[in-house]
């Protein structure tokens, strides 16, 4: 096994975090071990000549390490709090209030698609028959190239449906072999996919309703955390709302969002 060493992992862990913001600081074991076949298939025998490779700014490897590094495991409906909050306080608050019936969404870290494609569905759902009088785009950014072809490619395991309802099973899928479902078009032309670093200035045209940031921020330390929160705040309109992971916060004395309840933040 290739091993690292004192000042490779510092190398790498510098780069990555003041690059991308995600802290690898205790996470040398996890890239000895998920690095190795990349470094094998591509005949290194140590981890500088890689890196060298790497601080070169190739995005291709950039990308490829990244997708080793972070886990992107997800599936429809996870932490159906938030989609329950969707369905009952924000979409009847955007019927009441919202004029030009158009809602703008952002999935941000939205790997291989379930989030943002369930949050279409519940939004069709809830319109029903007036859902085509509604402009309700979602934008969905990764960093990771591969989730996202995976994403508009569309094509699910049975696992990744796991809370899918039956209804919905019936309505927005088709069976295809290998035990794959394929998500209809009218769902899948909803979401727009787009790479895109949280680390890079937002140079948004619109500010947005609704921003999903989900199991994201937990590879980030505390101060990256909270500057890409303020980041969040300043590209929302002012009552939109912001939704983190359930095991992620936001700390009250470094954000000016309003805690509506675990892992629901409202711009004031």
């Amino acid at each position: 096994m290739i091993r690292l060493t004192d000042p490779e992992f510092n190398d790498i862990v510098n780069f990555v975090k003041n690059n991308y913001g995600i802290n690898l600081a205790k996470k040398r074991q996890l890239i000895e071990s998920r690095m190795q076949s990349v470094l094998i298939e591509k005949g290194f025998t140590n981890f500088t000549d890689y890196f060298e490779l790497i601080k070169q700014h190739n995005s291709t490897e950039i990308t490829a390490m990244l997708n080793k590094l972070t886990t992107n495991h997800t599936y429809f409906l996870r932490e159906p709090a938030h989609f329950d909050f969707l369905k009952n306080t924000i979409l009847p608050l955007q019927e009441k209030t919202n004029r030009q019936k158009d809602i703008r969404i952002w999935s941000a870290g939205c790997s291989s698609g379930e989030e943002a494609y369930t949050t279409i569905m519940v939004m069709m759902d809830y319109f029903g028959l007036q859902k085509s009088s509604w402009d309700y785009r979602i934008l969905a950014t990764d960093i990771s190239l591969k989730a996202m072809d995976a994403a508009k490619n569309g094509l699910y395991s049975a696992e990744s449906l796991k809370n899918v309802p039956q209804a919905w099973g019936k309505k927005y899928f088709t069976s295809k072999p290998n035990d794959l479902f394929e998500l209809n078009k009218e769902v899948r032309e909803q979401v727009t996919f787009r790479p895109l670093n949280l680390m890079e200035n937002f140079t948004f045209k619109q500010p947005f309703d609704l921003i999903f940031c989900r199991n994201v921020m937990i590879y980030f330390d505390q101060p990256t955390k909270n500057a890409l929160i303020n980041k969040f705040y300043d590209v929302l309109k002012p009552g939109g709302y912001l939704f983190i992971g359930h095991s992620e916060t936001v700390q009250r004395d470094s954000s000016q969002f309003l805690y509506i309840e675990p892992s629901v933040y409202q711009k004031g």
